[in-house]
């Protein structure tokens, strides 16, 4: 399928980003992180790590804990949004903060929890502030900027994992929005039209770009446009909401992973969008 435009009598000004799995290629980068510092940590002559903990790392893969943690992240952002919309107390926690009780959790569950100590478990936790992007997100963001368009983080993760982030992936944010400044989390939908008022633009100049289809549903529930991307398991909605969201064209522009005539991914949208928005 090529990427589709719908046609709008709008073209977006602002270009709000989902950042994790959308931008940075997440499942790839802590996976492989997560096996070279067990294998590090093993092998050591300095870590003193006991039988049975060793026993069950040979046991454990890698890349379904990335996604158990992953999984975690997802719960954790939805249930504190579900607890802002009930108007429940909310003292504000960080995705830092859940990142490392999670990973504390985990390690626990899984028999490990011996494999690091106190503070290299502290800086494994901090491994989602040092994510890649995928191939075409530099280009594609750089691509985007040249157009006129401002680009910003509309994203859950807090403001120094994503200037972290954005540093080490060479990410060029025009602004860098957290839940955080905003005191809620996605999909709450204070998040998306807060966004919107700090960039002084009505949501219909915004085109809210990600790789989920329940972040885009909530911005067009606050009135921007939205622009999906797909990326490789990125999509937890089953296969039937997905075509039904397909088929019911509520969606702006979307790019699937076979569109490659620019590149790919960001690029894609940044190609669909040249004709309305050069200067």
């Amino acid at each position: 399928m090529q990427a589709y435009r719908r046609p709008s009598p709008y073209n977006p000004q602002s270009n709000p980003l989902q950042v994790f799995g959308t931008v940075v290629d997440w499942r790839k980068t802590v996976t492989k992180y997560l096996e070279r510092r067990c294998l590090q940590t093993l092998n050591s002559g300095s870590s003193s790590i006991a039988t049975p903990v060793r026993i069950k790392c040979a046991e454990v893969n890698w890349s379904s804990f990335a996604q158990e943690w992953r999984s975690s992240y997802y719960q954790f952002t939805r249930d504190q949004a579900k607890r802002r919309d009930d108007d429940e107390p909310l003292a504000f926690k960080t995705v830092d903060d859940h990142h490392l009780d999670s990973l504390r959790a985990l390690l626990n569950q899984h028999g490990i929890s011996g494999l690091w100590t106190d503070d290299e478990v502290i800086r494994v936790s901090r491994i989602w502030h040092y994510l890649e992007g995928w191939p075409d997100s530099s280009r594609g963001l750089m691509a985007l900027k040249s157009l006129g368009l401002i680009i910003c983080t509309l994203s859950n993760g807090n403001s120094e994992l994503l200037t972290d982030m954005a540093a080490h992936a060479h990410l060029p944010w025009t602004h860098v929005f957290s839940a955080e400044k905003f005191g809620a989390y996605k999909p709450h939908p204070s998040v998306y039209t807060s966004a919107c008022k700090e960039l002084g633009l009505e949501p219909r100049q915004c085109a809210m770009v990600a790789a989920h289809l329940a972040d885009l549903e909530a911005a067009r529930e606050c009135g921007l446009q939205t622009i999906y991307i797909e990326r490789m398991q990125e999509e937890s909605w089953p296969i039937e909401e997905i075509d039904g969201a397909k088929s019911k064209g509520w969606l702006d522009m979307w790019v699937s992973l076979g569109d490659d005539s620019a590149g790919g991914g960001i690029l894609e949208v940044a190609r669909n969008l040249e004709g309305g928005n050069k200067p």
